[in-house]
């Protein structure tokens, strides 16, 4: 009985290694992603000052990354069909190291439109990553745990895009207020070699960069992370061998919408604060640490995810909860004023924190061998991101920056309807 009772927690050790060093591997990869989709907050007064940019064309650098998600995420489902998904998740990351180093000819050119393509590049890259990364975390242990998973890849992903926006400011911006009041004062040739010299400072930064990427994507090569194959996931009683078509799956169809949406109320979250306090009177010295306070409580909401899923509370059950959280604290943020209002616009990024680790396993269920070109559907969801701020900025104009939260409601709301009901229509299913 010793004995038996030894071998059973060998082999129980090793199942959790098997699983662990994966899990490790991918959460650097998540480190990845919000370390470099947050570099995007310093690029833009960066880019304005050394390119000598208008008010609007900064904003194209937000354009150029998100509609990379838009345009490849097709491209990369089938990439992904011939590659698998630890080549993919290689090719991602060289892609990215490409799309980095061009950041070092734009700089000394000055050239924006060599910037843009650059992060375009670096889009496409992170567009591979996210496709291949996404449904294997998802795919690689049990469903119920899907959601826990996922969450602790938010925790790498929250502290990466915490972090970059600091160390690169920190990088190239130093002293560039300095530079900017100076331009009008001096000379064509003094001008260019303050710019020219700004400029520079980004070289080194993105050279580091590159070689990080490039050494991870070697970790990766070397490491023994394993080839998920989606056809193991079938059940060889599912309908699912009978689908000719991803739209055969109305559960997914209902899922990348909802993640549209979410995607946008998790922009509208982070990005509005800082402006929402300047409404309310605060000063844009107190109202600049608002953002953060946002990321802080989806930090939060990740760990919470970490802990309770699904050994207290079912995935569909959280991303419920979080939508009802969601409804509660915008209403309390529409009907209220001054820091009470804004402490509730920032508890969004709690209620928020759930709903992508919750929304992904939901949505990939059952796919089976349709599992990458699902994945690729949700990634375009991310363009969300894009335009539901825009939907808000309207409202904004129209009405003011408070009546502009309305439209995070009905997003909530279908939310909700995919957390009770949406992810369950599945057609041929009792």
């Amino acid at each position: 009985m010793a004995d038996l009772a030894t071998n059973t927690t060998v082999t129980e050790n090793k199942m959790k290694n098997k699983l662990s060093n994966p899990i490790i591997i991918i959460g650097v990869l998540f480190f990845v992603f919000g370390f470099v989709t947050w570099l995007g907050s310093v690029l833009i007064p960066y880019l304005k000052i050394i390119c000598e940019l208008n008010d609007t064309d900064p904003y194209y650098v937000a354009f150029s990354w998100y509609i990379s998600y838009a345009v490849m995420a097709i491209p990369s489902a089938w990439l992904l069909q011939r590659t698998g998904f630890k080549k993919g998740m290689i090719l991602g990351l060289l892609i990215v190291a490409a799309g980095t180093l061009l950041f070092i000819p734009a700089a000394r050119s000055r050239l924006y439109s060599l910037f843009l393509v650059g992060l375009y590049i670096q889009g496409t890259g992170l567009t591979i990553l996210q496709t291949a990364a996404n449904p294997y975390i998802t795919i690689l242990g049990p469903r119920e745990s899907a959601a826990r998973r996922v969450s602790i890849m938010g925790v790498c992903n929250g502290i990466a895009s915490s972090l970059s926006p600091i160390i690169l400011g920190a990088a190239i911006l130093s002293g560039a207020d300095v530079v900017k009041n100076k331009i009008p004062t001096v000379g064509a040739a003094e001008k260019n070699l303050l710019l020219t010299d700004l400029a520079s400072r980004i070289e080194l930064p993105y050279l580091i960069m590159a070689i990080g990427w490039i050494a991870v994507a070697l970790l990766i090569r070397f490491s023994g992370l394993p080839e998920i194959h989606e056809e193991e996931n079938e059940s060889n009683d599912t309908i699912v061998h009978s689908k000719k078509s991803i739209f055969q799956f109305p559960h997914l169809l209902i899922g990348v919408v909802t993640l549209f949406l979410y995607v946008g109320v998790e922009v509208i979250a982070g990005d509005t604060i800082i402006n929402y306090g300047s409404f309310q009177g605060i000063s844009f010295s107190t109202a600049k640490y608002f953002s953060s306070a946002t990321q802080i409580n989806m930090l939060i909401g990740y760990f919470i995810g970490i802990i309770c899923i699904p050994k207290f509370v079912k995935q569909e059950n959280a991303l419920k909860y979080s939508a009802i959280m969601g409804i509660a604290f915008a209403l309390i943020a529409i009907f209220t004023s001054g820091y009470i209002s804004i402490a509730f616009i920032a508890l969004m990024g709690l209620a928020n924190s759930l709903m992508w680790p919750s929304i992904w396993p939901l949505a990939l269920d059952g796919l089976g061998r349709f599992t990458k070109i699902g994945s690729s559907l949700l990634i375009m969801a991310i363009g969300g991101g894009a335009i539901m701020p825009l939907l808000y900025g309207k409202l904004s104009a129209r009405f003011n920056p408070q009546h502009a939260y309305w439209i995070v409601i009905p997003c909530y709301l279908a939310v909700l309807f995919y957390a009770v009901k949406g992810h369950k229509i599945k057609t041929g299913a009792t």
